[in-house]
């Protein structure tokens, strides 16, 4: 492997600022980087647009007091590694480069463990948040922590957004990952909660959960989900959870097959194919014939990438806009007079044509969730996943090696029928405890 592709490859999984310049001088590798020479590991690495590979490089050790080595025995896929996978600039220029490791959710066994890092130790089952945050800057302090003050310099984003968010998690679809600040950024798991539970509290779960709460769903509300993905389904279960009378789910195209799945899932969903409506017939149109003015909540679960409007296509693909304002432009229109809006979807940048005036005129609540700050949920959530009242396994439908990435996410990203939430195993892995079986992609 090239020097210069392993020194890309370090800078994510060991967690150094996204502004900071990759050396390729060999004779600052191991003390810069603080990687060994020799244990290589197996990594899933971005190779640029549509084109990922899984390569060889050194095994991650501790070199902060705060760091623990984390033997990865879970992760999987999730929709924002698609914004990556299919190089949207914006969110390239913020985040990745050619080599890098990809990959924000998982779990694991700690195998090494700096001497601040003093909440877990060697043999220990951990969960690993997505946003690494320090944990006692004023922002974690208000258990904000994926607002973290100290873990992101980055300075595009920083600059675009006007305030700090905690640093990106990479790494994760890899066989050892190193984690930052590991006594605030990791997780015990119990002996009775199996990696395939308690792998999606590092973000699917966690975000879904925040999502609903920071919108406020409340007792006897109308909810709208756009989008049905593993994050829609779960918002759909937790919308019920939290008291919805009713919740109603709108996907379609190639993603249509997801209604009739997690339909299956939440007996008591309405469903809206939107490709299917009849001629003259819009999602807000179709909306408020089915709910008397309009759903209460809308929650935005899909992101601003996907544009259904020719000229919102055009405009992505000439990069004159960054987001498309389509779907959030349906959810202002379809909710009532007060009602609120919650965008979780992925969004990087700028759009165009957003309708502000339906905003203000109408009084809508708009709520940008952000990134979630897991770690404000995920003891409260993995009690609920003891008890039986979260079953994480409701939208696991496959199971898949390491070393099977690229067909993965070519899978993932085509949204292949049927294919909602993947576990994917290493060498380090148990036995399967109720995930799917072994799935072979050709």
């Amino acid at each position: 492997m090239a020097v210069s592709q392993a020194a890309n490859i370090v800078e994510k999984v060991l967690g150094h600022d996204d502004s900071a310049t990759i050396t390729t001088d060999v004779s600052n590798y191991d003390n810069e980087y603080g990687m060994e020479s020799g244990p290589l590991i197996q990594a899933t690495t971005w190779q640029g647009k549509n084109n990922v590979s899984v390569v060889e490089m050194p095994k991650p050790r501790v070199i902060d007091a705060g760091d623990v080595i984390v033997r990865v025995t879970g992760s999987t896929i999730c929709g924002s590694d698609l914004h990556l996978y299919h190089d949207k600039s914006i969110v390239r220029n913020m985040h990745i480069q050619k080599g890098d490791v990809l990959g924000h959710e998982c779990c694991g066994i700690v195998d090494s463990v700096g001497p601040e890092a003093t909440k877990v130790k060697a043999g220990d089952r951990v969960v690993v948040s997505f946003p690494i945050a320090c944990g006692h800057c004023k922002n974690c302090d208000r258990e904000l922590y994926s607002q973290c003050d100290n873990t992101n310099q980055n300075t595009i984003s920083n600059a675009m957004y006007g305030k700090r968010t905690a640093g990106g998690f990479a790494g994760g679809q890899a066989e050892y990952l190193r984690v930052p600040y590991g006594n605030t950024n990791l997780l015990q798991i119990p002996d009775d909660v199996p990696d395939e539970k308690a792998l999606y509290l590092s973000d699917v779960i966690a975000t879904s959960w925040h999502c609903v709460v920071d919108t406020g769903v409340q007792k006897g509300d109308v909810v709208a989900i756009w989008g049905g993905g593993p994050i829609g389904q779960m918002c759909a279960e937790f919308s019920f959870y939290h008291g919805a009378s009713r919740v109603i789910l709108i996907d379609g195209g190639v993603g249509a097959w997801r209604l009739d799945f997690v339909k299956s899932k939440v007996p008591k969903l309405e469903t809206i194919d939107f490709t299917k409506l009849p001629k003259g017939e819009s999602v807000t149109s179709k909306l408020k014939k089915m709910v008397d003015g309009g759903p209460d909540v809308a929650l935005e679960c899909a992101a601003g990438e996907y544009a259904k409007g020719w000229a919102n296509y055009f405009e992505l693909l000439l990069g004159i806009e960054t987001d498309s304002s389509e779907i959030l432009n349906e959810m202002i229109t379809s909710v009532r007079p007060f009602g609120r809006v919650g965008v979780t979807g992925v969004y990087a940048g700028y759009t165009n044509h957003f309708n502000i005036g339906a905003l203000m005129e109408t009084g809508v609540r708009f709520i940008g969730n952000g990134q979630a700050p897991v770690q404000k949920y995920w003891k409260e959530l993995m009690g609920l996943i003891q008890e039986g009242k979260i079953n994480p396994l409701d939208m696991v439908t496959h199971r898949m090696r390491l070393e099977d990435m690229e067909k993965a996410y070519a899978a993932f990203d085509r949204r292949d029928c049927g294919m909602q939430k993947i576990f994917v195993q290493t060498k380090h892995s148990a036995p399967p405890a109720g995930a799917p079986t072994l799935t072979e992609l050709y």
